[in-house]
């Protein structure tokens, strides 16, 4: 059997926003130093029906810049499911670490390099994910990354694409060493395993960071969440049941946050 994780781990109830000013003092009063993590769109950037047309926030790449130069700040991550090549497109600082493909990537490391089994698989994935986008109907796309797949969704009719996914995710649980990903309007299909959760206890860890605050908006990002629990400043942008321990609205509101949260620990 494939596996199969992120259908919404431990969603806790919706609650109300928090304010930005008020969440920096929660994260400036935790164990120093810190490791910022934080997803890319939805986050940094508002969701956009067409991944290419993202943008980030105007003065996020400031805001972040300055954390990572900061004495109590171990490391500042952008950890996303893009892949690192597109991610090179937003230009982060060279102070920044940048994990694509949910923990696959990494900026400056070498390339992956799948397995001949890995390889195979993939090849069966692409079959499957673009037979699946044509019965989805117009707007349905599928994204190649280099251990996976990605069917999107969100611009393809309500009415066929939400079975056509449920279909695409039962067929992939059932192959071998399959790891299914759902986020918002898309399902992703990797021919190896990863987990955000994973790549940023390996930065907290490579940082030798006390604390963590991570900011993320999507189903991928729960898994995050889950992982640090009671510790550290978990946040979840934008509505929806989630085990972060604090939520923000938007994008602009996480930017509030990271110019408050510099303030705070300067």
């Amino acid at each position: 059997m494939g596996e199969m994780v992120d259908e919404r781990p431990n969603g806790g109830p919706v609650t109300p926003a928090d304010d930005p000013l008020a969440l920096a003092a929660v994260a400036a009063a935790l164990p120093m130093p810190l490791l910022i993590g934080l997803d890319v769109d939805g986050v940094l950037a508002p969701i956009v029906p067409y991944a290419g047309d993202a943008v980030l926030t105007p003065g996020v790449l400031d805001a972040l810049s300055a954390l990572s130069h900061h004495a109590e700040v171990a490391a500042v991550a952008v950890v996303s499911g893009r892949t690192v090549t597109d991610l090179a497109r937003f230009t982060f600082a060279e102070t920044i670490a940048v994990v694509g493909t949910h923990g696959l990537e990494r900026r400056g490391a070498a390339p992956l390099d799948l397995s001949e089994d890995e390889r195979r698989r993939l090849e069966h994935l692409v079959t499957i994910a673009t037979a699946a986008a044509g019965n989805a109907g117009d707007g349905a796309w599928v994204e190649h990354k280099p251990a996976g797949v990605v069917l999107h969704v969100r611009e393809a009719p309500a009415a066929t694409s939400a079975a056509v996914v449920a279909e695409l995710h039962r067929m992939a649980s059932h192959l071998e060493g399959t790891h299914v990903k759902r986020g918002h309007d898309v399902v992703e299909l990797l021919a190896r395993a990863t987990s955000k959760a994973t790549a940023v206890e390996s930065l907290r860890v490579e940082a030798d960071a006390a604390s963590v605050v991570y900011v993320g908006d999507d189903l991928t990002d729960e898994e995050v969440f889950v992982a640090l629990g009671a510790d550290g400043c978990s946040i979840r942008v934008g509505p929806g049941p989630t085990a972060a321990r604090h939520r923000l609205a938007d994008p602009p509101e996480v930017l509030t946050f990271l110019h408050a949260l510099a303030s705070r620990l300067a």
